[in-house]
């Protein structure tokens, strides 16, 4: 059985890589570097990548460490990152809100909206050099990017204090999850589902290769 280790704390992507890779062996922990945060001023797909290149890189590290202290490795790991787009300026990301009172303005903003979602994905190959791109220590990683186009219906009052006491903003980008309690009030209108959920597509093809 192949291994594949999910260095990320989203359970949604968890649950989502174990029943699409049922004949894998899979192991998930959250990253111990602080993350990135996404701020105003640059691309939201140029933040997305650098944010997923800087979980490979620590990725990377921590699976070094983690072999000196005699720890098997896996035989690939993977990182990704999602962020949404505001529905009308492309340079203000909406990452993973603070609190309910953030969550509340993002959703605020995507209702009655269209909205891009990007994600990048990272699968990392520990001690080889099958990706294109060189990490720590003699591991290498591929990347790709990708994004997908999401409408909301108009959020009435009710339904936004709703949405927000049930905590389903928690961990999401953009205060949401497509395949959560949002699913109702949501239609995705270009690229596939997947992407809002939190992989890149052609990172899961090509997981499904190896």
């Amino acid at each position: 059985m192949r291994r594949l280790h999910l260095a990320s704390a989203s359970q949604r992507r968890l649950t989502w890589i174990k029943q699409k890779f049922e004949n894998f062996e899979i192991t998930s922990a959250a990253l111990l570097f602080e993350e990135p945060k996404p701020k105003w001023g640059a691309p939201v797909k140029e933040q997305v990548e650098f944010s997923c290149l800087k979980k490979a890189q620590a990725a990377a590290r921590e699976g070094i460490v983690s072999q000196q202290a005699g720890h098997e490795h896996p035989e690939f790991v993977m990182v990704s990152d999602t962020i949404v787009s505001d529905p009308d300026d492309p340079l203000m990301p909406m990452g993973k809100p603070d609190d309910g009172q953030h969550a509340m303005a993002m959703l605020l903003r995507l209702s009655g909206n269209r909205h891009r979602v990007w994600s990048s994905t990272a699968l990392i190959y520990p001690l080889s050099d099958f990706g294109e791109h060189q990490l720590h220590g003699g591991w290498t990683a591929d990347f790709w990017t990708e994004s997908a186009v999401v409408e909301f219906d108009e959020l009435s009052e009710d339904r936004l204090l709703q949405l927000v006491s049930s905590e389903s903003w928690k961990g999401k980008a953009g205060a949401y999850d497509l395949a959560g309690d949002v699913s109702e009030d949501t239609r995705l209108l270009d690229g596939e589902e997947v992407t809002v959920l939190g992989f890149a597509p052609s990172a899961i093809k090509k997981l499904e290769s190896l």
